[in-house]
């Protein structure tokens, strides 16, 4: 199917930007602690901005992570197996939880959606690593007969990058977001 070999695509460039950013900003993060420079950081203008628009980000990356998973099931026909439905039932709340707390500038909200994609990044983590691993073949999740092998793979981009590599890092970027939204510091 042409269109989702394209938005896979798309998607998976997202994905590769998206961890780019990631690995980035966990090195700055690392070196400011190393270097006893971390309250400097947290005053760093474009921190500032991301702890402005902090709640905005973070609900469009959770709303383009379930109109993905959507197409993906809905349009492109791929069934979701066991642990993609935990991973879904984690991030389709996000939408409603970000987009109330945004609209309100309600920042309140933010320890529970820690709390959400910490548990939905550690579910799209180990996904990704039975998919990968040959004791993968090992993991009954399909056993009861409901769903589709968690070891199946409809795609793999760029090397490594498959649906639930894109689900984790959707959660660990929300996660990222918001923890720079709750922590850095207003700069004087």
């Amino acid at each position: 199917m042409a269109l989702a070999d394209q938005v896979t695509g798309l998607l998976s460039l997202l994905t590769l930007i998206a961890d780019v950013i990631l690995v980035i900003s966990l090195g700055l993060l690392l070196y400011a602690k190393i270097t006893k420079s971390y309250s400097k950081l947290m005053t760093h203008r474009y921190l500032q901005w991301m702890r402005k628009n902090g709640l905005l980000l973070s609900f469009i990356v959770a709303l383009v992570a379930t109109t993905s998973s959507l197409f993906y099931s809905e349009i492109a026909g791929f069934v979701p197996c066991t642990l993609c439905w935990y991973q879904r039932i984690l991030m389709y709340p996000l939408i409603i939880l970000l987009g109330i707390a945004f609209e309100r500038k309600d920042r309140n909200i933010i320890p529970y959606v820690l709390t959400m994609t910490g548990i939905g990044s550690s579910i799209s983590l180990y996904h990704y690593y039975i998919q990968l691993s040959p004791a993968g073949a090992f993991v009954p999740c399909s056993a009861v007969g409901i769903s589709v092998s968690c070891t199946s793979r409809e795609f793999t981009h760029l090397g490594y990058i498959t649906i639930p590599m894109m689900a984790a890092t959707a959660f660990l970027l929300i996660f990222g977001i918001l923890w720079v939204t709750r922590y850095a510091k207003n700069s004087k």
